[in-house]
């Protein structure tokens, strides 16, 4: 299976993102996650009596999902992985994270998300609530959060390229 490139998830909408996120981390897969197994899915959970005419009067968003996997489908393969679709952004507050390694005047390289781990495992977390950037709670999950990007991306993806703005 070919890899696509992460930016072709900035054309998949929110819903069908998170959508494709819930099957991708299901634990029960056992293999990688293709566009064709989440389309069978959000099939199998349309009503067997829905057709065609009631589909051009009723609007509903789980046909519109299915409208827009059939496109990404013709466009991409049935067979490409879902997790290439799936939007990826760090959470704010790994994104204050991120913005303050990437901020650091001694870093001579743009950080990739190794780099943030090992931040975080240096006391970032911990740093960033001492200086007010962070609530108190918001440190707990950073660790968890990061090593989920780099399950997902691999440790050496720069980290700027997961920043969500908001």
């Amino acid at each position: 299976m070919i890899r696509n490139p992460i930016d072709v998830a900035s054309r998949v909408s929110p819903r069908l993102s998170t959508l494709l996120s819930s099957r991708v981390n299901n634990p029960e897969n056992e293999q990688p996650v293709t566009l064709m197994a989440v389309r069978r899915f959000l099939a199998d959970l349309l009503p067997d009596d829905f057709n065609e005419a009631e589909q051009l009067h009723h609007f509903d968003v789980d046909i519109s999902m299915l409208d827009e996997l059939d496109a990404l489908i013709e466009e991409f393969d049935g067979s490409a992985l879902a997790v290439d679709f799936v939007e990826a952004n760090a959470s704010e507050p790994l994104s204050r994270a991120i913005e303050a390694v990437v901020g650091d005047e001694n870093r001579e390289n743009p950080p990739t998300l190794a780099t943030v781990r090992d931040a975080l495992l240096n006391g970032l977390g911990a740093r960033l609530v001492g200086d007010g950037v962070l609530e108190d709670d918001e440190d707990d999950t950073l660790l968890s959060e990061i090593d989920a990007l780099i399950e997902q991306f691999g440790e050496d993806t720069l980290a700027e390229a997961l920043l969500r703005y908001e």
